[in-house]
């Protein structure tokens, strides 16, 4: 059972006010903290940075990433085929091409719930939202476990020839629960359903324990290959069960 505190911040989440926030859907989930590029070459995409670069300066430069539940494409039902927890992408970098097109450098920042989507307002996607809290919960426990199965993951790894970029490019690893629980989602190669769980936690505490349940799952499977690609790794499915 959460203690009070951690009760009550994710009480919170359905008093938090609803904010309308525009979309972009991705075959892929965006992490806190994971940086995203993004090459713009869709009208809607390049009408949907250019609104944003022309907000006043102090205002947040975000759009929320959200990934496809169900097929490549957003239609009708779009409602049904995206995932309903997702996170903002804050513009970092802007490269501008005379032909409309953007090179974008992003930043994953704050998770978010969908409470409707609209789909008709604008060229692109909009939904009412609410913030996620971030919620440490019963963490300091797995902090050392998650970290020895995190180096033991990568150390098979690299031994059967996938470099795994994520972890490679900190000088450490984090030891502040939070902050780890995302960099050892970041670093799992896992399907998006598999990522989306991770990004989804109620707490910090819940998805590192879900990525521990993970790590020494991909591990024993690594220890049984001769190599590995990284890509086709990626794709299989894992359930945390």
């Amino acid at each position: 059972m959460a203690d009070t505190d951690d009760a009550d911040d994710m009480d919170n989440t359905a008093r938090s006010p609803v904010e309308t926030l525009p979309l972009f859907p991705l075959g892929t989930v965006l992490l806190p903290g994971l940086v995203l590029p993004l090459h713009i070459f869709e009208e809607r995409y390049r009408t949907l940075v250019a609104e944003l670069l022309e907000l006043p300066a102090d205002e947040p430069r975000r759009f929320g990433v959200v990934a496809i539940q169900q097929g490549r494409e957003v239609g009708p039902h779009a409602r049904t085929s995206l995932y309903e927890v997702g996170c903002t992408a804050t513009l970092a970098e802007v490269r501008a091409y005379p032909d409309g097109r953007y090179d974008l450098m992003t930043i994953g920042a704050d998770r978010f719930r969908m409470t409707r989507l609209d789909s008709d307002s604008a060229l692109y996607l909009r939904a009412e939202v609410r913030w996620l809290p971030e919620v440490e919960g019963a963490a300091a426990d797995l902090v050392a476990p998650v970290q020895e199965a995190l180096r033991e993951y990568v150390r098979q790894l690299a031994e059967r020839g996938a470099r795994q970029p994520a972890v490679a490019e900190l000088p450490e690893i984090p030891d502040e629960p939070l902050a780890l629980s995302y960099f050892a989602a970041a670093a799992l190669l896992v399907d998006t359903g598999t990522r989306q769980q991770l990004l989804a936690a109620d707490t910090a505490a819940d998805r590192l324990q879900l990525a521990l349940t993970l790590l020494r799952r991909e591990t024993g499977l690594l220890s049984t290959l001769p190599s590995v690609d990284a890509a086709q790794l990626s794709r299989q499915r894992f359930s945390p069960n």
